[in-house]
């Protein structure tokens, strides 16, 4: 038996998403997960608190997250150009 290829596996997920793309409005099915998403960040905050601040604490979170996400990128990059280069910086 042989491996399956990165590369080729994440062609194929590719072409699923494509193909239901273009059959199906994304908005519509990927509503539930986005929201799922959201709620996340909301469930988080204290719900003794008036419910705009629990939205804007909640989109304070959300937004870190991704912040957060953006830096450990940041530093994967700079990781892989440091192994490249031996480690020269």
């Amino acid at each position: 038996m042989f491996k399956r290829h990165s590369s080729v596996a994440s062609l194929a997920g590719r072409l699923g998403g494509l193909r239901l793309a273009a059959t199906h409005d994304p908005t519509e099915y990927t509503a539930a997960a986005r929201q799922a998403f959201r709620q996340r960040f909301l469930d988080a905050i204290p719900t003794d608190l008036p419910e705009g601040e629990r939205l804007r604490r909640a989109e304070a979170a959300r937004r870190a997250h991704y912040t957060r996400l953006a830096l450990l990128s940041v530093k994967a990059r700079q990781a892989r150009a440091q192994r490249r280069n031996g480690g020269a910086s």
